[in-house]
């Protein structure tokens, strides 16, 4: 059964979410070992290259922006609705779009609640979409793993 984890946003600075799902991305990769993320746009998926480039040497994620890299890509893939994404399937699948994402062959999938109306009641649509597909979804409260990392404002 496929197992989905929502992070509650609320209490987290908007500047702390990237770096904090950075930390969650780093986390599963190590213990799944493939993670497809799915930004909003183009440049959500720039910046969170960027902040992946920045952790330390010893706490390096192989990633790539889709349709750069290897030719089998690399075991973290930055995608975005409009990129050529590659068909090999994801054992992660980390949701930052608005709406749910494909996630065939997917053993966990990521997704988040924001803090902002509008974009909460489009969370709770995709937690909605994902119980109707047999997902097995759980709830964190982010702001407790951001005080873990010292990520608060």
């Amino acid at each position: 059964m496929v197992h989905g984890i929502f992070y509650v946003m609320d209490g987290v600075a908007e500047q702390q979410q990237l770096p904090l799902l950075c930390q969650v991305i780093a986390e599963r990769w190590r213990e799944l070992g493939s993670v497809r993320v799915w930004c909003a746009d183009k440049a959500q998926a720039e910046a969170l290259d960027e902040l992946l480039w920045q952790r330390p040497a010893d706490a390096f994620i192989p990633h790539n922006l889709a349709g750069e890299g290897p030719p089998q890509g690399a075991p973290v893939e930055l995608c975005w609705p409009e990129a050529a994404v590659a068909t090999r399937r994801c054992k992660v699948i980390v949701n930052l779009m608005p709406t749910a994402p494909q996630f065939a062959g997917a053993q966990l999938i990521i997704d988040q609640v924001p803090s902002a109306d509008a974009q909460r009641q489009l969370a709770r649509e995709r937690f909605k979409w994902y119980r109707q597909q047999g997902v097995n979804l759980s709830t964190v409260n982010a702001v407790e793993l951001a005080t873990t990392n010292s990520l608060t404002s």
